[in-house]
């Protein structure tokens, strides 16, 4: 049976493909989805993607993530910059987890330059757009015992 990541994507993200696309890139969030499919696929793992805006489910789906994946990958939008909860619950769930930005956040705005999630994670990828997806499972595969 092949090993289960988890990817979550925070507020506004369902906006993407017309959401700033000078930021954000041109693809929607269905299309990287797509794409997570199928790198996970060819790497042996089974990729669960979901989208929420509200803190609370993410919350929750990381919680729940102990008994049904093996490693998270985590692009937590503007709640990079404000969630102590998902930090909590990521450090509580003990799983590997890679943090994924489609911006450089570092080039951007300076209140967006402080991460929270960043504690948790074992490594952080941004600026590649859609790409750092594809990055952040091969990354999380390297990190599962698992994981071909």
């Amino acid at each position: 049976m092949a090993a289960t990541v988890l990817i979550i994507n925070g507020p506004n993200l369902n906006m993407l493909g017309t959401r700033e696309p000078e930021v954000y890139g041109s693809r929607t969030l269905k299309d990287i989805e797509a794409m997570c499919i199928a790198r996970g696929k060819a790497l042996g793992l089974t990729v669960d993607f979901r989208q929420s805006n509200a803190e609370s489910e993410i919350v929750q789906w990381i919680q729940d993530a102990r008994q049904s994946s093996a490693g998270i990958i985590i692009n937590p939008a503007a709640y990079t910059h404000t969630s102590v909860a998902i930090l909590d619950a990521l450090l509580a769930c003990d799983l590997p987890s890679v943090e994924v930005h489609l911006s450089n956040i570092h080039k951007r705005e300076e209140f967006r330059h402080h991460s929270y999630v960043s504690k948790a994670a074992n490594g952080i990828i941004a600026g590649f757009g859609a790409k750092g997806y594809e990055l952040a499972i091969e990354a999380i595969a390297d990190l599962l015992p698992t994981a071909k």
